[in-house]
Order: C-alpha cells, then structure tokens, then sequence
C-alpha cells in the first residue's frame, strides 16, 4: 500500500535549508512503515536509502517504494546506487522528474565525473551529495567539490574504515574528516556531512558529534530517528554563543560598524554566522 504524507504535520525543522541540515537521517526504502514517521520526526533532513540498506533482490522494489511515496506528496532526498554499479542508471532515470524529490545522495563517489554524469542524467537541476567512501574518493575530495551538480559533501565512514583498515577513533578519522572539510572550502560548498554513529548510547552520540562539529563539519547522517535530537542540539549553536554575539552585533552596531582593531572582523564573522543559525535554529540567547 503507498503511504502518504499529512503535510499539516510537518515539524517546522523541515523547512530548515539543506544547506544548514544538521541530522540526515538514513531511512530504508524497503520499510515504507518509516516513512510517515520519518518525515514528521525531529530530523532537518530525511534520505530514502535504495543502496547500502537494499538486497540487490529488492533494488527495483525499493525504488518503486520511493517513487510512489515521494509522488503521493512526500519529500525526501535518496540515496542512490554508486556509478560502477547495474542499478545506478536505472535509479537517476527512475528517480527523474519525480515530484518531491529534494535531490540524490550518491554512494560510493570516486571523482568528479560521476557526480556530474548523476547530475545532468537527472535534469541538469537536482542537487547532488557526493558520498565519500573510500582512500580513493577521499584524496580525489577536492575535484569532487568542484563538479558541477555537487551540493555538499558527506563522509561514509563506515565503508571508508572498511577501505582503509583504519580505525573508528577520532585520531584515526581527523585525517578524512579535516580533508572533506578543506574540499569543501576549496569547493565552496557548506560545510560536509560527517558519518553516522551505530547503536542506540546517546552519550557516545553526543561525544561523536562533539568531535563532528570540533573537526568543522556542519551535519551527520543518522540511523534512528531518536538521534536526530541530540545531533541537532550539538551541532546547533549554545544559547551562551548566540548571547555573545547578540552582544557582539550590538556593540558593533552601536559603534557605527567601525572596524577597531584585527580581531574585529574574525570575530564580525563568527558572530554573523551564530545569528544566522541561532534564527534557523530557533535557539535563543542566554539570559
């Protein structure tokens, strides 16, 4: 049965801009009970999974699941099958033109030519997220960043420490980490999407998204709808940041925006950048 969405239901975090999304919460295609569920949860953002989470079997299932979803109302982005694969080519013709597709995730992205290849067999519009995976992909970051299509990167830690034999510490993935960071930057693109934490202890989801926002990342993808709080409140700016830039703004503008000494226009930036997601955020400052 097609599910359908209530879009007078719809949290106000959905209309939080991609750009910003602080929890990409992976959802399987093939478990259309989650889908209503998804979209109405805590997550800024929600990718319909027809890769990983997919029995090659059931490729063509789950991306009819998605299509009809997505067609019934729903919003979502998906993550796709990788370039090297059967299924990609059918998942970009199928998926194109589909009404409420946000964009596509896709998995496994070695270079910049299939992030471009995805985006023009798509219609030349539909944003992509380049999902890097592998030693490869990470050292070809910057090229990805630059293609045209990409929208904003995302590490898929997972496959990546499979790749590498390297291990989950964030001592070990400060390297791929602070490398999709800079690609970003050099890209100019919002900063990347970190990998996700696996089981259900959220005080180890808060210390792992700690270390996400300490490396200049500004998202994680997410594997349960539960984690998505959490990640939002770490990634979100602290009442006492958006208090000292309020008061920052104030005294800037109280002192006619003049530039006073070297720090000033750090600092000028800095506090911008709190206001801006203290707004989309909803988060206000301490009192």
């Amino acid at each position: 049965m097609t599910s359908t969405i209530a879009t007078e239901t719809v949290r106000p975090e959905r209309n939080i801009p991609a750009e910003i999304a602080r929890s990409w919460l992976l959802v399987n295609a093939m478990k259309t009970e989650l889908f209503d569920q998804s979209a109405v949860s805590r997550a800024d953002s929600i990718i319909l999974d027809i890769e990983d989470a997919v029995d090659p079997s059931q490729k063509d299932h789950a991306r009819n699941n998605v299509i009809d979803w997505l067609t019934a109302g729903g919003k979502a982005w998906v993550r796709i099958n990788d370039a090297t694969s059967p299924f990609w080519a059918d998942d970009l013709a199928g998926l194109r033109g589909t009404p409420g597709l946000l964009g596509v995730m896709l998995a496994k992205t070695e270079s910049a030519d299939q992030v471009t290849e995805s985006f023009h067999r798509m219609d030349g519009k539909t944003p992509v997220i380049p999902l890097v995976e592998s030693a490869v992909g990470i050292e070809e970051a910057n090229n990805i960043a630059k293609a045209q299509g990409a929208f904003r990167l995302a590490f898929g830690s997972g496959d990546f420490r499979r790749d590498t034999g390297m291990a989950a510490t964030a001592e070990a993935m400060a390297y791929p980490r602070a490398k999709l960071v800079v690609a970003s930057r050099v890209g100019n693109l919002p900063g990347p999407i970190d990998g996700p934490t696996v089981g259900t202890n959220h005080p180890i989801l808060r210390e792992q998204t700690g270390i996400t926002v300490m490396m200049g990342m500004t998202g994680k993808l997410c594997l349960a709808i539960d984690q998505t709080p959490v990640i939002n409140e770490v990634i979100s700016p602290t009442p006492s940041d958006v208090a000292w830039a309020t008061d920052f703004m104030a005294d800037f503008e109280a002192n006619g925006r003049v530039i006073r000494d070297g720090s000033d226009l750090p600092r000028l930036g800095r506090a911008e950048k709190i206001m801006k997601l203290a707004v989309a955020f909803g988060v206000q400052p301490a009192l």
